[in-house]
């Protein structure tokens, strides 16, 4: 039996794509737990042999939590990705109306993919933080005052709350992409994306990320994303993330990669694995 880790409990979005990911593999078992660093020391012990892991969503962007862990704290390797819709509902104890709502318990992620929905229908309702989606709606039933939630419908039924409004979503296609993390990455595919990051060690001069991106153009290599993150270890300096097409051990891809380390000091590869195309 193989595990794999999700950040739980059970009716998060999280577990979807988990569930996803497992659907078809009768072998492997979903292990909710509490934190997503949770999740890569679950797989970096032992205790599961992969985890899925939120990385971006289509309004908020990268989920920069995830992004930190694989720059700073873990050497575990992408195996994969998974794409799942995420649709929202707000919810409550039976019996509470939308107009009674005093209180309104969400995730930050899903609260802000919320915004339009909450500044218009919840004017001034006091917000509460909560650490996942499933959380949330246990959060509100439990509090005594008028209390609602942003949740999954799953959630809903787990915890027995009422659905008080469905796809409140600013964006009816939102999306999040999640990752596989696993000790290692795929072998290539033939249809492969290879993640990375790059950071300047040596001396900052003018067209110093302009030359290193070059590198990817003079081999012809598709760039699917480019961002930064503080490095967090100056003010003012910057870790540069980058998706490519391609497979890593494809020698231009190997080359290009090799040139860029050469050029900035510092690379770290997340893994090489095959592009979403819709199944798990």
């Amino acid at each position: 039996m193989e595990n794999v880790a999700y950040l739980g409990p059970p009716g998060t979005f999280s577990e979807e794509a988990a569930l996803a990911y497992a659907a078809g593999r009768p072998e492997m078992q979903p292990l909710p737990l509490s934190s997503i660093p949770a999740v890569v020391t679950a797989i970096e012990s032992g205790a599961a042999t992969s985890g899925i892991l939120p990385i971006e969503n289509l309004l908020e962007g990268s989920v920069t939590f995830t992004v930190d862990l694989l720059i700073h704290e873990t050497g575990l390797q992408i195996f994969g990705e998974i794409v799942i819709p995420i649709r929202q509902c707000l919810v409550a104890r039976p019996g509470v109306a939308l107009t009674a709502v005093q209180v309104l318990y969400a995730h930050p992620q899903s609260l802000g993919q919320c915004r339009r929905f909450v500044e218009r229908c919840l004017p001034g309702v006091a917000t509460v933080a909560s650490l996942s989606n499933s959380a949330a709606p246990a959060e509100a039933m439990a509090d005594e005052r008028a209390a609602a939630a942003i949740s999954t419908h799953r959630a809903a039924e787990l915890t027995g709350a009422q659905v008080l409004a469905r796809d409140i979503a600013d964006h009816s296609g939102n999306v999040t992409r999640f990752i596989i993390l696993s000790s290692q990455d795929s072998p290539p595919s033939g249809d492969d994306k290879t993640s990375f990051c790059f950071g300047f060690t040596r001396e900052d001069r003018a067209g110093s990320l302009v030359a290193a991106l070059q590198e990817l153009a003079d081999v012809q290599i598709n760039m699917t994303k480019l961002e930064s993150r503080p490095s967090k270890a100056l003010l003012g300096q910057y870790i540069f993330l980058v998706d490519i097409n391609g497979h890593r051990d494809e020698p231009h891809v190997a080359q290009a990669l090799s040139r860029i380390r050469e050029r900035t000091g510092m690379l770290k590869v997340f893994g090489s694995y095959p592009r979403w195309r819709g199944t798990s």
